[in-house]
């Protein structure tokens, strides 16, 4: 098929997006609307069209030219978004064909639902959750409106045409409801000025298939299809749509671009192409074609020897053949000029991202003020629940990919903006695959034969599939830069750990889940391991310090090792990404033995301080296994490197020791964007002193594996006394880490979600904005320092400091053309200085102890 024959672009995304995909002769204007559903056109497909969302997108589907609901249970619809009633709507009608076919049902409608509210006033809100008043034929043969029977239909009939007229009078709705045979178009019943309270029909409008027992059967229950709505005076907007393209994720590392476009189903119809194109003097030039990867929907483009310097708009094109013609629907965004030559660094922070905030307009509102040059989310994007309904775990591969899309489908429509115009790196936690803890033991298969959720998850592993695994992975991770070593683990399971050079940072991205030990595994049995949590409260988890546990494991350690002294051309800083903090700041009442108590817990007032509790030891966390906890500090610490997490809940800014307290970096652990567990850290200490500007929780402490830590600040849940309560008294919000390139500065900064930085940027969490320099990320106490070593023809070298033993201690770029190193014992030392510019350099061997602050030495690279 020729691309140039094509009936219509669509235009998704940043640009104004048409809302049709071809010529009609009705279009959107202010005082008039009309639309009819063109299902009739699209091949069948497990996705329902651009205008429309179906809850649970693996209930709906495209089959023969009819919108059909492939089973039987509750609340199951399909909204639709681009126009809704208002308090300025006078009249409308709405109408759709339905074809019953599980007719063994007696507490169900099938029909219109009309005035769909969700939480929040945002038609996502309402596409996902809202509900209204129900219009349509119940199992008996009734039209019902609401929970009300209104009249028996004069004879039975399967296939029915629903036609409402709605005429506003005073501050009712009156309607007029007729259900007709759709075949003989003979009238089986109608009723005349229902009236129905304005306010009560105010919201979106949708297609209903519910029937109202709690059992799902796999049994097709309705089909819809010449679905119309028209009105002079609804309230319609032509940018509503989602699909099919969804948003698009990149990175830009060491001249290669990686993008990632997220598709819908519609990406499964035979023929269906997909291209990237970039804007160039004006004219959309196409890069590449891509190869779209089955089940995730999503394609990803990789571009080799990117030479842009500026910033540039690309689109991604995909190119549908409808039963009408070629379609091409089109997202757009742009990549951003790399910012090699901008001095300050702002990188945004967000995890753990559950939906009673969705969809997330004050995040995004607040952080695109903030305007941060990089995108973090560091795992759980989402959560099991997000969405409602649960969680498909036992489906076959097709049906499991859709539910994980949905709700990931989810996230991109929050967050999309953040990221369609800036780098983005994107991690996977446990919950995004659809565990409540994880412990990967280097990807074997979790026993799913076991009984409990808590019993598959100790057995280690992963519970799902490595075929789902890679297509979630594939979602949400092949955006990074190429995997460091990209051997698949166990089973086939693909890696992504890697190193993404960036505006003069150096990221070391981390799994912290998939290579480590299983806790029931390696500790003795006594210990009454249930989900990472120690049952039996005499046992002494502290004791265990050395016990042969895997964390990071041996791939990821020589990782870093070889990161740690990596330095490119314009690398500044070193900062380490993981999902979760390598200690754990976190405290439970003294009776717990686990943290299911959590969501119960008292929300204290704000300066209340609680007592009562202890430090945990959540094997979640990578406080534990504590040896290899400490190997990793080791290891980050040889490159000043700063520690960025999520996972946690709560947000925590504190200073890692190993053998003393401080003698390691910093790590920064984002607050939840939205939590179910709203984590605490309220330790058994003098609180008498306690105020919310000096918490008394600050300080040096060891955590509940007896890991050294000193707290700067924590952000604790406390009651804001603002609705939704179980959205604001979570202790939710974001983060912002400023990397100051000349001055060598890292400023972290951190808000709630109730705070707006453009009223007062300073208004954030207790503690917070925290500054350190990128020398404190190795503090410990230097025993001596080698001479001063000054070095002739390079600006900022790199020094990288060995023993006698050529191990390396640490490696670090300086801030100018000289540098006093710092060691910690006795001996002969080696330098090498390099210029990461250019590749010339230079060793100093046998370099001893300075005798005084004054001895140097010089050195010229070549």
């Amino acid at each position: 098929m020729n691309r140039r024959k094509a009936l219509k672009t669509v235009a998704l995304g940043a640009l104004m997006p048409s809302f049709y995909a071809q010529a009609r002769e009705n279009h959107f204007k202010p005082s008039s609307f009309h639309f009819k559903s063109d299902w009739q056109n699209w091949p069948n497909m497990p996705w329902v069209g651009p205008e429309f969302w179906a809850n649970r997108l693996q209930d709906w589907e495209i089959k023969e030219g009819k919108l059909l609901c492939n089973l039987t249970g509750p609340r199951r619809n399909v909204h639709f978004m681009p126009a809704f009633v208002d308090e300025k709507t006078q009249a409308f009608s709405v109408s759709t064909d339905l074809e019953l076919l599980n007719t063994k049902l007696s507490d169900c409608c099938f029909g219109i639902e009309i005035g769909s509210k969700g939480p929040f006033e945002d038609y996502r809100s309402a596409a996902v959750f809202g509900k209204g008043l129900a219009i349509g034929i119940n199992g008996n043969q009734e039209l019902v409106i609401g929970n009300t029977p209104i009249s028996k239909l004069s004879r039975p009939a399967k296939t029915l045409s629903l036609k409402i007229d709605a005429i506003k009078k005073n501050a009712e709705f009156l309607l007029s409801v007729a259900l007709s045979d759709a075949a003989t178009k003979r009238e089986l019943v109608q009723i005349k000025d229902y009236p129905v309270k304005a306010e009560e029909m105010r919201g979106s409008i949708s297609l209903l298939a519910d029937h109202r027992e709690k059992e799902i059967r796999e049994i097709p229950s309705v089909a819809f299809q010449n679905f119309a709505l028209q009105s002079e005076t609804l309230n319609s907007n032509s940018e509503r749509i989602y699909g099919p393209i969804c948003f698009a994720q990149y990175t830009l590392h060491q001249g290669k671009l990686k993008l990632t476009a997220q598709l819908t189903p519609a990406a499964d119809i035979p023929g269906t192409k997909v291209y990237l194109e970039t804007k160039e003097s004006g004219q959309w030039k196409t890069l590449q074609e891509g190869q779209i990867y089955p089940k995730a929907r999503a394609v990803n483009f990789m571009v080799d020897n990117w030479t842009q310097t500026e910033a540039i708009p690309y689109r991604v094109v995909l190119q549908i053949p409808l039963h009408s013609g070629l379609v091409d629907y089109t997202y757009a965004g742009s990549i951003a000029q790399e910012p090699i030559d901008k001095n300050e660094i702002k990188t945004a922070v967000f995890s753990c991202n559950f939906h009673y905030g969705f969809p997330d307009n004050d995040v995004v509102e607040n952080m695109e003020f903030l305007d941060p040059d990089i995108v973090l989310f560091l795992g759980d994007q989402f959560y099991e629940g997000t969405g409602g309904f649960g969680v498909d775990y036992h489906g076959t591969l097709e049906k499991t990919s859709l539910d994980y899309l949905r709700k990931w489908y989810m996230f991109g429509w929050s967050y999309r903006s953040l990221f369609q115009h800036r780098p983005c790196a994107i991690i996977p936690d446990d919950h995004d695959v659809y565990h409540g803890n994880v412990w990967g033991e280097a990807g074997k298969a979790a026993d799913t034969s076991k009984k409990l959720v808590y019993e598959v998850q100790d057995s280690g592993g992963y519970k799902m599939s490595p075929d789902w695994l890679n297509m979630i992975q594939f979602t949400q991770t092949s955006h990074l830069p190429d995997a460091f070593d990209p051997r698949p683990v166990k089973r086939g399971i693909g890696v992504y750990y890697t190193e993404w050079k960036y505006g003069g940072i150096s990221f070391a991205i981390l799994e912290d889940r998939k290579f480590k030990s299983a806790p029931k595994h390696v500790l003795p049995e006594e210990a009454q391991v249930q989900n990472g949590w120690i049952l039996n409260q005499d046992f002494d988890i502290k004791k265990y310090r050395d016990i042969d546990a895997n964390l990071l494991g041996k791939r990821q350690e020589y990782f870093l090792d070889q990161w740690a002294s990596n330095w490119g051309p314009h690398d500044e800083f070193k900062v380490v990404l993981s999902q979760t903090n390598f200690s754990t700041v976190a405290t439970l009442p003294e009776s717990a033995v686990n943290d299911q108590v959590v969501p119960t817990l008292h929300i204290p007032e704000k300066g209340e301080y609680v007592l009562g509790d202890k430090p945990t030891a959540d094997m979640d966390s990578n406080g534990w296994p504590q040896k290899k906890r400490d190997l990793a500090l080791e290891k980050i610490r040889k490159a000043f490197a700063f520690h960025i997490a999520g996972d946690q809940h709560v947000a925590s800014f504190i200073h890692y020791g190993i053998d003393e307290f401080n003698d390691s970096g910093f790590a920064f652990a984002g607050p939840a964007l939205n939590n179910i567990f709203p984590r605490r850290f309220w330790p058994p200490i003098d609180s008498s002193k306690h105020t919310v500007e000096n918490p008394a929780y600050t300080g040096k402490h060891f955590d509940g594996f007896g890991n050294r830590m000193e707290v700067l600040a924590v952000g604790n849940p406390y009651n804001t006394k603002v609705e939704p309560a179980i959205l604001h008294n979570r202790a939710t919000g974001y983060g912002l880490v400023t990397f100051d390139k000349n001055n060598r500065k890292i400023k972290t900064e951190c808000w709630s979600r109730l705070h707006k930085p453009k009223i007062n940027r300073n208004d954030q969490m207790p503690g917070w904005p925290i500054t350190i320099a990128q020398e404190d990320n190795y503090a410990k106490e230097a025993l001596a320092f080698l001479p001063t070593i000054k070095v002739e023809n390079c600006k900022k070298p790199v020094f990288s400091i060995y023993n006698d033993k050529s191990d390396l201690i640490y490696s670090v770029r300086a801030k100018e053309n000289q540098f006093r190193p710092k060691v910690f014992e006795n001996g002969e030392y080696e330098v090498k200085i390099l210029n990461p510019a250019n590749g010339e350099s230079c060793i100093l061997k046998g370099i001893k102890l300075a005798k005084n602050a004054n001895d140097s030495l010089l050195a010229k690279l070549r």
